[in-house]
């Protein structure tokens, strides 16, 4: 089944096209990426899949749901971790969980099943317990990303996981993500500037320049394709080539 189908997508912000008629789908139960950089229109794809804009023109399902006219369904199947991610930093962090574990639990079992594995996620051992404002920039994004898997979505979209992070902590977010699908089989959407990352969890690939998807294919594919030997050659080398089709 696929988990997303996109098809003909437009979205304008005024006279501004952001998003010139993109057509891709996602399978269920693979780590998607959707990258490229400022301004190409990867968080406005996410947006509309997460139900928090709405397209101009086009066709977007979840799991066989319109983001339009069922979003309320879509909600239920989805969990969005934007960029900047607001967590309450007088909190500790398992109190952070619980606070957003009993927006989805329906029964205190289940919100207690939610913030243990938010706390095995989330990586952070007894500082789980410590409050978010002594925490550092990665052990916040950390935490974040737990709160968003927590809940175990069918589809879990993930913008720019890593912002920001030094290796060590963007290594142990890509983990989290990875154990994450491993014991769900949920599936994945992300977007990221970090080619490394997207090549390590991907997989499949988008890449996206200027509101238009370029190309798509696994890591190995779009490299063999563009004859790199690393994915952001890749990327380089798509966008050239499709100036110079243009």
């Amino acid at each position: 089944m696929l988990a997303v189908e996109i098809k003909n997508l437009h979205r304008f912000y005024g006279d501004f096209e952001a998003l010139k008629g993109i057509t891709f789908d996602i399978d269920e139960g693979e780590i998607f990426g959707l990258i490229g950089p400022n301004g190409s229109g990867k968080t406005t794809t996410l947006r509309i899949i997460a139900t928090i804009l709405k397209p101009s023109k086009g066709i977007v399902k979840v799991f066989g749901y319109d983001v339009v006219r069922e979003a309320d369904k879509v909600r239920e199947l989805i969990s969005y971790l934007p960029e900047e991610a607001d967590l309450y930093k007088r909190l500790t962090g398992v109190e952070n969980l619980l606070f957003f574990a009993k927006m989805y639990g329906e029964t205190s079992d289940e919100v207690k099943e939610m913030v243990k594995f938010g706390i095995e996620i989330s990586g952070l051992g007894n500082r789980v317990y410590d409050k978010v404002e002594t925490y550092s920039k990665g052990m916040r994004r950390r935490l974040a990303l737990a709160r968003t898997l927590m809940v175990k979505p069918k589809l879990a979209i993930l913008d720019e996981p890593t912002s920001g992070l030094d290796v060590y902590a963007s290594v142990n977010v890509r983990n989290s993500i990875k154990k994450f699908v491993r014991e769900t089989g949920s599936t994945v959407l992300l977007s990221s500037h970090n080619m490394l990352e997207v090549e390590y969890l991907c997989d499949r690939v988008a890449f996206i320049s200027k509101g238009n998807i370029i190309a798509i294919g696994t890591p190995d594919e779009l490299k063999k394709k563009y004859n790199a030997s690393n994915l952001e050659e890749a990327f380089v080398r798509a966008v050239e080539s499709e100036l110079e089709e243009t």
